[in-house]
């Protein structure tokens, strides 16, 4: 925990919480994180072998974030994923080929990945009257997960987790999941919360458990491709996609969970 990474995640939790505040600059903050990773995500699809398509994935990225701040991608998403599965293997062909297959399969899952996934994050802020206080709460818990885990990984964690990410321990996961729960179960006092505790403790532990994953996921993704990072652009943090690889999955954890619980407007 150098001076400069501590001061490189406060400067990067102000701009996205401080974004929270307007739909629109949110959404230009996600497309910006989607388009970044997308581009580092290609770098290491490329060390395995190929790289994915850009031309056909970064207009799907876009349109998938885009879409979802006009609330037109439920109308438009089947043919926007119809659309980026065709171009995905026509542009495909351009290439050798060997490796046909796995550059439009690396494509499509590539904006599936970062940005069907990400999109949940603008569908959230969409939301009437309630956008900007959940998504907070989704950015703060998912927040939370990764300090929590690392925090009470280096001070007590002694086993390890999985081989795909050695310096993760089981004992910073499970502290990870308890600080996170307290933390969604402390929201529902707030005044304006109106929600009984233990819902708070459903979406703090499948949020927490979803963001691990997601973390664990580009772990192997980095594995894979036999790097440590995957790129350098946010001092003492690594790359976007280190950075912001719990929120792929952990949006769409907490975004369920206000759904079966049926807090969004969309789901009443």
């Amino acid at each position: 925990m150098t001076p400069r990474r501590i001061l490189v995640g406060v400067l990067l939790a102000v701009v996205g919480l401080g974004s929270v505040l307007d739909a629109t600059a949110f959404a230009v903050i996600v497309l910006i994180i989607a388009l970044s990773s997308l581009r580092e995500l290609a770098r290491l699809t490329s060390r395995t072998g190929q790289e994915l398509v850009l031309p056909v994935a970064v207009p799907a990225v876009a349109l998938y974030v885009v879409l979802a701040r006009l609330n037109l991608l439920h109308a438009w998403e089947e043919a926007l994923l119809a659309a980026t599965t065709v171009a995905a293997l026509a542009v495909s062909l351009l290439g050798s080929r060997l490796g046909y297959l796995a550059r439009s399969a690396y494509t499509v899952l590539g904006v599936l990945y970062l940005g069907k996934l990400l999109s949940y994050f603008v569908t959230l802020r969409d939301e009437p009257h309630i956008g900007a206080y959940i998504t907070a709460l989704a950015i703060v818990l998912i927040a939370m997960t990764d300090i929590s885990c690392m925090i009470v990984g280096t001070t007590i964690g002694r086993t390890p987790l999985t081989s795909i990410s050695p310096k993760k321990t089981a004992e910073g996961a499970i502290g990870g999941l308890l600080i996170v729960t307290l933390i969604g179960i402390a929201a529902t006092f707030l005044p304006f919360a109106r929600a009984p505790w233990w819902h708070g403790a459903l979406v703090g532990a499948v949020t927490s458990l979803a963001a691990q994953a997601g973390d664990l996921v580009e772990s192997a993704l980095k594995r894979d491709a036999a790097l440590k990072d995957t790129g350098t652009a946010l001092f003492g943090h690594g790359g976007w996609l280190d950075r912001f690889d719990s929120y792929t999955f952990g949006g769409v954890a907490f975004y369920g969970m206000l759904h079966v619980l049926r807090y969004l407007p969309s789901s009443l």
